[in-house]
């Protein structure tokens, strides 16, 4: 079952944070580009972080959907082939003042007009009507709870009104009679997102470089899944959640991180066989090459707080479903392309689950320096073949701005380790380091490849308001490309260019 990899090398990089003029980075031209600045660089794989809409916090962790795409990386230029939109109807729009860094709310406040105004231009044609009916076992939920959600000033499903809270059938038949065209709007925005996800990826394989996706373990609250399925949650009779989502204490909070996403009720999934994780993960193997599952640990032993509890320092362990999901998942699909995040709290449960999938998990450069200079799993010359190496992920803060704030101990001991010297960038010296590490597979953020510093961070965990907005200005220059390719020519991460 193990996912087989070359060894190979990758960047990270959120579609959001391509750069473009609509405000925040697209499936356009300038995603297009990136494919070809890859190839030039010797890569060969492309790590997004999750493709779905964004909610609380604009996490794309915290999504409406666990399946549907996010409206707000469509290409509006992409409409304009179609015929759905002019040139004129995208230019002199007001996006936002800063292009490397993304205003939430004025993009989607001029996307959502541009979607409609393209909606409305839009006939219903044989791949429109083939799109709705091979994904109706999701689309429909999805479309029709967004619709209630707009109708309900946005207000999070446990605030409408009881019947349709409780999704009573006489009340959504008569909110389908009424709202028609507001469903059929979120149907047609989702059937442009997958088509264009489709040609970019298409484009992508193509010229080499296949992509990795990412899979956020848990589904949030306030989402299509949960209102739709809540008995497959930990969801009590009046529908508030009973047990949520997190982790304890640990090197990003010293009060834990509280999630607030409602546990899945196992033993009810178990019933079906995992019916809604088989969907979930087959759904994904369909979007990407390779999909990464945001804390997998919690398949073996998972972090259950009191819904009520204001931080997470007081949860208790419960067991996940182990093997169990993952026999019925070979059984079903086959051998799939998993990349476990195995980090943080691991007990010897959770290696011996990573060990019988054969899944590779992953090592965190950044993790490995401490002021005892002691030697850990996160140094390079402890990583196991079977294992993606990075300097950091989207959770850390880049090396540059690491390495300013850093205990002056972990510093130093950084700065021997990686060697670093006045021939060369700091950051090249990083990546250099992953890039001789055993891993099959060496991922490096972007923000790492250009040498940021803190500004350049994409996520603060435990924190809300100022995440997942950066941006590239435009694409890394041809030399960064060079520098990147002769790092992996000389560590035989990609072939030698003639």
């Amino acid at each position: 079952m193990s996912t087989t990899m070359n060894r190979s090398c990758g960047v990270l990089l959120h579609i959001s944070s391509l750069p473009g003029n609509e405000g925040i980075g697209t499936m356009g031209k300038p995603a297009y580009d990136f494919v070809d600045w890859l190839k030039s660089a010797g890569q060969k794989y492309w790590q997004v972080l999750p493709i779905h809409p964004t909610g609380y916090g604009d996490s794309p962790y915290q999504s409406p959907s666990a399946f549907a795409g996010n409206p707000l990386l469509i290409d509006l230029w992409g409409l304009v082939s179609l015929g759905l939109l002019t040139p004129d109807d995208i230019k002199g729009r007001e996006y936002g003042e800063d292009p490397s860094c993304v205003d939430y709310e004025k993009v989607i406040a001029q996307k959502n007009e541009l979607l409609h105004k393209a909606f409305f231009s839009f006939k219903e044609d044989v791949a429109y009507l083939a799109f709705i009916q091979e994904q109706a076992w999701w689309l429909e939920d999805y479309s029709l709870f967004m619709a209630i959600k707009e109708e309900n000033g946005l207000r999070p499903w446990l605030a409408w009104d009881k019947d349709l809270r409780f999704a009573k059938p006489q009340a959504i038949k008569q909110f389908k009679e009424d709202n028609s065209d507001r469903i059929k709007f979120h149907r047609f925005v989702q059937y442009i997102f997958f088509m264009q996800w489709k040609k970019l990826k298409a484009y992508a394989n193509k010229n080499g470089i296949e992509i990795i996706g990412d899979i956020p373990i848990y589904a949030a609250m306030d989402s299509a899944d949960v209102w739709s399925a809540p008995k497959l949650f930990t969801i009590d009779i009046a529908l508030n959640p009973t047990l949520v989502a997190g982790v304890p204490p640990d090197y990003f909070s010293a009060t834990g991180q509280l999630w607030g996403n409602p546990l899945y009720d196992w033993a009810e999934m178990e019933k079906d066989g995992y019916e809604w994780w088989i969907s979930r993960i087959d759904h994904a193997m369909k979007l990407f090459d390779v999909v990464r599952i945001d804390h997998f640990r919690a398949f073996d032993t998972y972090y259950a707080i009191p819904a009520d509890a204001k931080t997470a320092e007081y949860g208790e362990w419960k067991k996940g479903p182990g093997m169990k999901l993952f026999d019925v998942v070979k059984k079903s699909l086959g051998d799939v392309n998993i990349i476990a995040e195995d980090l943080g709290d691991i007990f010897d449960s959770v290696k011996k689950l990573l060990s019988d999938t054969g899944f590779p998990g992953m090592r965190v450069l950044q993790f490995g320096f401490n002021k005892e200079h002691s030697d850990n799993a996160h140094l390079c010359h402890n990583y196991p073949q079977n294992s993606v190496a990075y300097t950091g992920t989207h959770d850390n803060d880049t090396i540059m701005g690491w390495l300013k704030s850093a205990d002056r101990e972990a510093a130093k001991m950084a700065r021997a380790y990686v060697h670093t010297n006045c021939f060369e960038q700091k950051h090249i010296c990083f990546i250099r380091s992953v890039y001789q590490s055993p891993s099959a597979l060496a991922v490096i953020p972007m923000q790492d490849i250009l040498g940021l510093g803190t500004r350049a961070r994409m996520n603060i965990p435990s924190t809300i308001g100022g995440n997942w907005s950066w941006r590239m200005k435009s694409l890394p220059p041809k030399g960064t490309a060079k520098t990147l390719r002769r790092l992996a020519e000389n560590n035989l991460r990609t072939p030698k260019q003639k």
